[in-house]
């Protein structure tokens, strides 16, 4: 079970963040057969608008925190079915009875964004089926991606669960009580998987423990549960009513939350870790092999193999090494590229002192890049981001930068995380580069244009495939020099450095879990390629071990995006338009490659037809 799982002159402002509401199934649509009645495909279409509806609002009951994050605050004091045999069989004959569904609509009969539509969801269906066949409920949560770390952010009040009436905070009391319900069962699923052999791995059980740990406090100030009390001075009910709620509320971490989490930390301490893996790869456990190629096809949507993506990542590796050693030309360093490694690792003057000297850094260059996009851009968020440093009691196993997405009613913007838990794992010369990926034109234009252009069915308004939205994000930073960035040689060298990490994604990620790299090999290859701090390195490799094929996502994506671009350049010729394909790919949201592809290609054929 996985949860998944943003100042401009005046009137550049206005441009950059005016309301995306075109749509682009005008431009895709194709004429129909003679055969086929424009009430046909009327009916059809309607059909298909029907499924797409029920299938959403059904999904909202059985997945209630989805719905929050989605804004409909009909289930906030729902968690969701705790993991049994019951749930799991429910969840599998949903996916059954909407592909049953999806196969009785005539896809002949579809144009444009209804036809988008349709191949999307019954591929989902098709790839959910698929991926039922293995025990991934057996290891619930990970360092990187689990209820335990999603469940704080909730209840610390800044992410999507709303603290703002009375009926708000007994929401979150109920759901707390759903919360513990599922941790039980995840300890029961646990325990299932000891037996079967699908355990986590011990350097992975070792970052999960104190994660658990914090949220165990004696006291109740000391909890981030309680972060959310702050507001009850705000709420418009008497003196007595804020008391009583004040009473229930801390009580209710005390003898609910706190008490969920000192227990999994007691099953994993006292149980769990002796027998948790040595090896590190997905292909080491039962069914291994397979659930590993399961998650390459979900993560990169196209029919690659280990061997292709491993070879393509070396590559990459070697090509960006060279550009390396031309910037270490450029700036006159003497030494070999070994020796330039440690010297952006160790100089001072590569390193911010503080944790706000980053937040100030980020959010300054935020306004230069806001400047330049629209070199490239004819379409931008509504909505806004901030930049913000990662919360302390999940700091040190996240990644060093994140994104999430704004309020779908634009109550709360999009925020750019920045991990400030080790200020030598954010250099200075990754500003650029990691700005683009993460904000703008990276992460925020992608989703949060997603959520705002209208005509999209809600399943994608917010949905997603990882090697679209991290492909793209990859594919952005490389937009840095057409919008007059990376001018300086160790910003650029940012920009290498963040493709060297994504391009040894591909050969580590493959490594670990196809070909039976160790943990200490995986590491060992990034610091004979990279200046990443030895703590970043350590995170990285953990990461690729807790979810496995993610990381193939970022280089597979930016690939497929620059040579659909080359393509259709080459197709076009004069009629090809940069801010009319960035349009085309943006538009219609988040959707697997070989979609995208065919979109493009009838896109394609109208502006050739133009």
């Amino acid at each position: 079970m996985k949860y998944k799982l943003p100042m401009l002159a005046a009137a550049m402002r206005a441009a950059l963040f005016a309301t995306v509401s075109c749509q682009s199934n005008g431009d895709l649509k194709t004429s129909p057969t003679k055969s086929i009645t424009q009430e046909a495909i009327k009916s059809e279409e309607q059909k298909l608008t029907a499924l797409l509806d029920a299938h959403f609002q059904e999904n909202l009951k059985m997945n209630p925190i989805y719905a929050t994050f989605v804004g409909v605050n009909d289930y906030n004091d729902q968690f969701g079915d705790p993991i049994s045999a019951d749930s799991l069989a429910k969840a599998l004959a949903f996916e059954k009875k909407y592909l049953a569904k999806i196969q009785s609509i005539d896809s002949a009969k579809l144009t444009g964004q209804a036809l988008l539509s349709y191949e999307i969801f019954l591929r989902d269906r098709e790839m959910a089926i698929k991926g039922s066949q293995f025990d991934s409920h057996m290891v619930p949560f990970n360092q990187m991606w689990g209820v335990h770390n999603f469940f704080a952010m909730l209840g610390s009040g800044n992410s999507a669960q709303p603290f703002n009436t009375q009926q708000d905070f007994k929401n979150f009391e109920l759901r707390a009580k759903g919360f513990a319900e599922f941790m039980d069962s995840a300890i029961a699923s646990m325990r299932e998987g000891m037996k079967k052999g699908v355990v986590l791995p011990k350097p992975i059980v070792a970052k999960v423990l104190p994660q658990l740990k914090a949220h165990a406090v004696k006291k109740v100030e000391n909890s981030v549960f309680r972060k959310p009390l702050d507001k009850v001075a705000n709420l418009e009910i008497s003196d007595d009513e804020k008391a009583s709620l004040i009473d229930s509320y801390e009580a209710m971490i005390m003898q609910t939350i706190v008490p969920t989490y000192q227990k999994t930390y007691d099953f994993m301490v006292n149980e769990y870790q002796e027998k948790a893996r040595e090896t590190v790869g997905l292909s080491a456990m039962p069914g291994g092999k397979k659930w590993y190629e399961h998650m390459i096809a979900t993560n990169t949507t196209l029919p690659l193999t280990a061997e292709e993506i491993h070879e393509f990542g070396l590559q990459e590796v070697n090509r960006i090494l060279s550009e390396m050693k031309k910037v270490k030309e450029t700036v006159g360093f003497e030494g070999d590229l070994a020796a330039f490694f440690t010297y952006l690792k160790e100089d001072d003057q590569f390193y911010w002192k503080t944790e706000q000297e980053v937040i100030d850094a980020y959010t300054e260059v935020k306004g230069d890049i806001n400047a330049r996009v629209g070199k490239l851009f004819e379409v931008f968020p509504k909505s806004d981001y901030e930049v913000k440093a990662v919360e302390a009691y999940r700091a040190a196993s996240s990644a060093g930068a994140s994104y999430q997405r704004p309020a779908p009613d634009g109550s709360r913007p999009g925020i750019f995380y920045i991990n400030t838990h080790n200020l030598k794992a954010q250099p200075k010369f990754l500003k650029e580069t990691l700005s683009i990926h993460e904000a703008a034109p990276g992460h925020h234009f992608q989703i949060a244009i997603q959520q705002e252009v209208e005509g999209l069915p809600m399943f994608r308004k917010f949905g997603g495939y990882t090697v679209f939205s991290e492909g793209w994000a990859l594919y952005a930073e490389s937009l840095g020099k057409e919008m007059g960035l990376f001018t300086d040689p160790y910003q650029w060298y940012g920009r290498l450095a963040d493709e060297q990490l994504r391009a040894m994604r591909l050969v580590v990620d493959t490594g670990l879990h196809a070909f039976g790299w160790t943990r200490e090999q995986a590491m060992q290859f990034m610091r004979e390629n990279s200046s990443m701090a030895e703590s970043d390195i350590e995170s990285e490799v953990e990461r690729y071990i807790s979810i496995p094929g993610q990381a193939l996502s970022y280089k597979v994506g930016e690939r497929k995006i620059r040579l659909l671009r080359d393509e259709l350049k080459s197709q076009l010729g004069d009629k090809f338009d940069i801010k009319k394909f960035h349009t085309q790919v943006l538009i219609d949201g988040a959707v697997p490659m070989p979609i995208l592809e065919s979109k493009l290609q009838r896109w394609a054929e109208t502006v050739k037809s133009s």
